[in-house]
């Protein structure tokens, strides 16, 4: 449990974070949310006071983006495209120990839905881009800076639409960075950063079960919700086996080399990097979990239909044989439908930003390894790369190391250290100052 309110004083990135949690940007999915429209305006309100110039675009009401490009001392390089998303994912009060929205500061954290994923990010591109301007610095290159829309649900009303309607908002940019990647975990005693050079491709499935309706005291062996569970049962207990690709064997030999252990067993090898265990796991293989389940309207009605939601991540290239699987393992008797796919994405552990990236790493915490991995999530990257944008995960954040950091995306009291906010403010400026 949080002790008492700590009494700090905050940085300007902390508090910008903390504002933006406090604008309750939910969204619940299938176009159901609080919309992003005053968190857009507050980011675009902090920009011109940097002399910068942002453009809106709201393709669906409220669901808000917004888009600037800080030019740079040399136009002719690829411009980069630097972005977070200003949605998050519902939070239930009751589950917490604060009040998800209120931005509390405890423990030496800020406290809230979006502290991890991704307001903390979000903060520290406002800031770092800041810092540079108002010492009358110039980045090497163009910036694109960019705040998606419902990334939450797969950017459907967000990045998606921005690149299928503003594609000029990009022109010239060949790679981007944004969330999940550059924090650092602990593998075995030692500390490591993750670098994230891919993504997992995505599955949302809904299974449908169908029967026969009567009456809930009736002989009913034709019932909709059993045969629903027994499908959604035999998938979640599913065990996947594990698929390595180039990223994940070079993260498992990487973290050879820092435990002293062979790499015959993946999984015990992602264990030793103790609380990010699981997140290392759902790299390695495909993952199908059960989020949701409908059915019914009355106690004493058996319905006709039943319905279950299921989130899919497979690896590059194994999509169609994962479907066919999942089809196998819950029956001919149930209709199979994909509510959204999205790619997957892999990209090489080298090259001039990566080098910048582990580099900037470097300078700030020097000696400590950085390694590339590939993430079982995904971001507005997955939309960027259908105009040839090659998207890595950068989010620079050094972190305690018994912290479970990767376990509060999406969960329960969701926090980030000050400091950790702080560090990444000064590593992300070296990058785009620098690169």
């Amino acid at each position: 449990m949080p002790t008492a309110a700590d009494p700090v004083e905050l940085s300007e990135v902390a508090q910008i974070a903390r504002d933006l949690i406090r604008i309750d940007t939910t969204n619940h999915g299938n176009g159901r949310s609080n919309g992003e429209r005053e968190a857009a305006e507050y980011v675009g309100a902090y920009l011109e006071r940097l002399g910068l110039t942002p453009q809106y675009y709201e393709p669906v009401d409220r669901r808000t983006n917004v888009c600037v490009r800080v030019p740079g001392a040399d136009r002719s390089r690829p411009a980069l495209v630097v972005h977070g998303h200003l949605d998050v994912v519902p939070a239930i009060a009751g589950d917490w120990s604060v009040d998800p929205f209120e931005g509390v500061i405890r423990d030496g954290m800020l406290w809230g839905r979006g502290a991890v994923d991704m307001k903390n990010m979000d903060a520290m591109i406002l800031v770092a881009l800041a810092d540079m301007l108002r010492a009358g610095r110039q980045p090497r290159r163009d910036l694109i800076v960019t705040f998606f829309a419902d990334e939450e649900n797969g950017g459907v009303e967000g990045s998606a639409l921005v690149v299928r309607d503003r594609p000029e908002w990009f022109a010239g940019a060949t790679e981007a960075i944004s969330e999940v990647g550059g924090f650092s975990i602990a593998v075995g005693s030692r500390r490591a950063y993750l670098l994230q050079v891919g993504e997992k491709a995505l599955l949302w499935l809904r299974l449908r079960a169908r029967g026969r309706a009567g009456h809930g005291s009736g002989f009913h062996p034709d019932n909709a919700v059993t045969r629903l569970a027994e499908a959604v049962a035999a998938l979640g207990r599913t065990q996947w086996p594990i698929r390595l690709t180039d990223t994940t064997r070079a993260l498992l030999a990487r973290f050879s080399e820092l435990t002293g252990m062979d790499q015959s067993d993946p999984d015990a090898l992602a264990d030793m990097s103790g609380p990010a265990a699981r997140f290392i796991r759902a790299t390695l293989r495909t993952t199908a979990n059960p989020t949701g389940l409908t059915a019914g309207y009355k106690h004493n009605v058996i319905p006709d239909t039943a319905e279950a939601l299921i989130d899919v991540r497979v690896l590059l290239g194994t999509e169609d044989a994962v479907l066919a699987d999942i089809r196998k393992i819950v029956g001919a008797d149930i209709q199979v439908e994909t509510v959204t796919a999205d790619v997957g994405l892999e990209t090489g552990f080298d090259g001039p930003l990566v080098d910048a990236m582990v580099a900037a790493l470097g300078r700030h915490d020097p000696g400590v390894p950085v390694i590339p991995y590939l993430m079982g999530g995904g971001t507005d990257n997955k939309a960027l790369s259908k105009l040839g944008i090659t998207g890595y995960g950068f989010a620079p954040l050094r972190l305690p190391p018994e912290l479970d950091f990767t376990g509060m995306f999406h969960g329960v009291d969701e926090r980030v250290p000050l400091d950790a906010l702080d560090f990444g403010r000064q590593v992300l400026g070296d990058l785009l100052q620098n690169y």
